[in-house]
């Protein structure tokens, strides 16, 4: 099967599931407007969820990215706690900055996950990304290092390594 097709029927199938979980389906016709509306996301964008053949066997990776969803978790609640001791400290140790990180990482969405789980981690907030370099700067909120390499390990690769499992 030709990958923009498999990548269409997994929107479609997505889309539909996602619509059922937020409708509270009473008649026939909701779950038409289910199915029209999930032929139109992927029509408009059905291609870009699946872009190349992936190597590994798509079990595997789905099991990689829900090991990345429970570290993600991890790393959440550490950061908050980390932000919740900054914020009732009294002296308020904080050394705010932006630090440049490198990535690995290849392909836009595996960068755009990485981003966001960044942002989406408390004291972190992805500023830019430079797709040429590989590289992300981030706004921390208590610099430790300004180093790239020690940034990098520190921020970047917590999520990196199980993300290069799930998408490249």
């Amino acid at each position: 099967m030709e990958t923009k097709t498999k990548s269409r029927i997994i929107v479609f199938v997505f889309a539909l599931l996602v619509w059922f979980a937020l409708t509270d389906i009473k008649n026939y016709q909701e779950v038409l407007i289910g199915i029209a509306i999930s032929l139109l996301i992927t029509f408009l964008a059905g291609h870009f969820l699946i872009t190349t053949e992936k190597s590994q066997h798509p079990v595997k990776r789905v099991i990689h990215f829900l090991f990345y969803i429970l570290k993600f978790f991890w790393e959440m609640i550490k950061a908050n706690l980390e932000v919740a001791y900054l914020v009732i400290h009294p002296m308020l140790p904080i050394k705010p900055g932006i630090v440049k990180i490198k990535t690995k990482l290849t392909k836009d969405s595996a960068i755009t996950v990485l981003s966001n789980s960044i942002t989406l981690t408390p004291g972190t907030l992805t500023i830019d990304i430079n797709e040429q370099k590989k590289e992300l700067y981030i706004h921390w909120i208590n610099v430790k290092t300004q180093d790239i390499d020690e940034a990098t390990e520190e921020i970047g690769n917590r999520f990196e390594k199980t993300l290069t499992e799930v998408f490249e």
